[in-house]
């Protein structure tokens, strides 16, 4: 179908998105991924960790370079499956363009906060805790606020004013956290990954989501064009090619990274592999409280998560195929990239470039369109092999980077700096004789906020519930909520070192009245 015919190309408000802008693009879809790309919350991910920071030295992936990699896996994904033999399944499930699935992927990392996923859950934390938003804080969902609300493109718009398909595809987890759709992902006998995993209190819904309450009208819009071709939980297929060059992406590169810094280390990893392949009928035998005993022994917390994908997901473990794929990482990972030290040779830095490029081709050659999948994945899949290999070389990234002590100790300093900022900007708005003087940009998100939450109180209140599930009412309670999402937006929008400079600007440590890094 012609792109300047299809339904999916239907935008938001095109009248109101007219004001002034010109673009560059023709093709609709094009337009969306040029005006991501053009975007201050696109270029701000420079500044954001992805998983540490690498402190300037430009040796590990930050959310920008992050998002242009998977952008870069999402089109060879789309262009396989939109010229090749799942073509015509992908347009009965609604369509597989490479501009929407490169434009969702270059999106679908625009609402990560500050300091990376520990800045996603302190913020949660802070949300619902302190300003009681039943809906928190998830990176997703601010994803989706910002292309539909917070980001304007023209002196008249609200959002980017993006096509349907490709506000659509930037849901990943296609529900909201508690309300919508009707019956909740969650209540589902096996619920869609994301939606099976709670947050940390009864009835806190789901942990995964892809939009808020005060976005919801959006989300309906968009997958409204999707109904009847895809399930009310299901991912859209571009949805799910950028799900999927996510996974492909995020299991190669922080790998890479930590090779290059000389935190993946070769011996312990080889040693946890090459066990569990020596032992694996040993450790099977093993009953769940003698393997948890001592999980620190090489070889049992590869078999934890050999039992857990059993758990979660039957739909494709495959015992044989999960130990190929240990065989096949330890082959490449353990005795290929970490057998040789990273030391910026020309040798070691083909030795890395050689690791990501062949591994990249191996996943994306392995990708597939499925009819009918089961509710822990999406239209968009692995086959069972490369499926493993993602799930080995993403344990080996946890196991042995995410899970040590001295990262630990970094990471909560950063949750209290987030904290702190938090606290600080909030005794700032309830300052009556400093209110003037807010940051401007504070200022018009408190404004925004207060109109979203008065609108919900009036045409929607059932949307508006606590943190613990009671009826919101009333003018102070609206006040207080419009506060805290303004607060949290406004966090949320800051890179690492804007975050640090704002705290040591309001707690007295900065030497000057303003910052170059920082615009009040």
């Amino acid at each position: 179908m012609d792109q300047e015919s299809d339904p999916r190309a239907a935008r938001r408000d095109p009248v109101a998105g007219a004001g002034g802008f010109t673009d560059l693009a023709t093709s609709p879809f094009r337009i969306d991924r040029d005006r991501i790309a053009a975007s201050p919350f696109f270029a701000r991910l420079g500044g954001v960790t992805q998983v540490v920071s690498a402190g300037g030295a430009g040796l590990l992936h930050n959310r920008l370079t992050h998002s242009l990699k998977v952008a870069q896996v999402a089109r060879a994904v789309a262009e396989r499956i939109a010229t090749g033999p799942d073509a015509g399944l992908a347009d009965k499930l609604g369509g597989c363009d490479p501009d929407v699935a490169e434009a969702a992927a270059l999106a679908h990392d625009l609402g990560h906060p500050p300091f990376g996923h520990l800045g996603e859950q302190t913020l949660d934390r802070i949300a619902r805790h302190r300003f009681g938003l039943a809906d928190g804080f998830e990176g997703n969902a601010q994803s989706f606020r910002i292309i539909t609300t917070t980001d304007v493109r023209g002196p008249s718009a609200v959002g980017l004013d993006l096509t349907t398909a490709v506000r659509a595809a930037v849901l990943k987890y296609p529900w909201l956290r508690l309300h919508h759709p009707a019956p909740h992902p969650s209540a589902m006998g096996v619920p869609p990954r994301g939606a099976g995993e709670p947050g940390d209190l009864p009835g806190t819904g789901a942990a995964k989501f892809s939009a808020y309450a005060t976005e919801l009208d959006d989300f309906e819009q968009a997958r409204a064009a999707f109904a009847g071709r895809v399930e009310s939980w299901q991912q859209t297929v571009e949805a799910s090619v950028m799900d999927t060059a996510d996974d492909i992406a995020y299991a190669i590169h922080d790998l890479q990274d930590f090779h290059r810094i000389g935190v993946l280390q070769h011996a312990p990893v080889a040693a946890e592999l090459g066990e569990w392949l020596e032992h694996a009928v040993e450790l099977a035998g093993l009953d769940d409280e003698a393997l948890h005993a001592d999980l620190r022994r090489p070889g049992r917390s590869l078999e934890r998560l050999r039992r857990r994908m059993h758990a979660k997901d039957a739909w494709i473990v495959d015992d044989d195929a999960f130990a190929a794929a240990v065989a096949r990482v330890r082959a490449e990972l353990v005795d290929g990239l970490l057998a040789g030290e990273f030391d910026g040779s020309i040798e070691a830095e083909q030795a890395t470039a050689a690791f990501s490029a062949n591994w990249t081709a191996r996943l994306v050659d392995g990708v597939f369109v499925l009819a009918a999948p089961s509710t822990r994945t999406g239209h968009v899949s692995l086959r069972p092999a490369q499926w493993h290999e993602v799930q080995v070389l993403k344990f080996v990234h946890r196991r042995f980077v995410l899970l040590r002590p001295d990262l630990a100790l970094h990471q909560r300093g950063q949750a209290g700096l987030v904290t702190s900022l938090v606290d600080a900007l909030d005794a700032w708005l309830l300052d009556r004789d400093e209110v003037s003087r807010l940051p401007r940009r504070l200022h018009d998100l408190v404004e925004l906020a207060h109109a979203e939450y008065t609108g919900l109180a009036r045409t929607a209140p059932e949307l508006l519930v606590g943190a613990t599930g009671e009826r919101v009412s009333g003018p102070d309670a609206v006040r207080g909520l419009a506060r805290g999402r303004a607060v949290v937006d406004f966090v949320a929008s800051l890179t690492d070192k804007q975050a640090v400079t704002l705290l040591d600007a309001l707690s007295g440590r900065a030497a000057q009245p303003w910052s170059d890094s920082f615009v009040l």
